[in-house]
């Protein structure tokens, strides 16, 4: 099983970066796929979520209206789409796949907002 993010780097404040999490070894199109973010010094924090089969989204406040969650099952992979970056969004990303007790996890991409 295997989570490979990708996408995160250096922006400005106001900039746009796109996530992506390229999944392998598990049935992706049966698993529920969440971001999460952990800034250094913090817990970790829920970020977005797209369910299983009606691609329903769901955001955290911090995330609404600036970030869109999204998944191509064709291809294994979810991605984040981030708007509006500030420099709080400033945090290791990671995805997480979910299916009853099966749970995995990324290894994270950094992003950092910054000028």
């Amino acid at each position: 099983v295997q989570l490979v993010e990708s996408g995160g780097g250096l922006v400005q404040p106001g900039g746009s970066l796109r996530l992506s999490c390229a999944a392998s070894g598990f049935s992706f199109s049966r698993y529920a796929m969440s971001w999460y973010r952990q800034a250094p010094g913090k817990e970790r924090e829920w970020v977005a979520s797209i369910s299983v089969i009606s691609g329903s989204t769901f955001y955290a406040d911090s995330a609404k209206g600036r970030f869109a969650i999204s998944r191509d099952n064709a291809k294994n992979t979810v991605y984040l789409q981030m708007n509006s970056l500030k420099p709080e969004d400033t945090a290791v990303y990671l995805c997480r796949a979910k299916s009853g007790p099966n749970d995995y996890w990324g290894q994270g991409t950094q992003v950092t907002v910054s000028s």
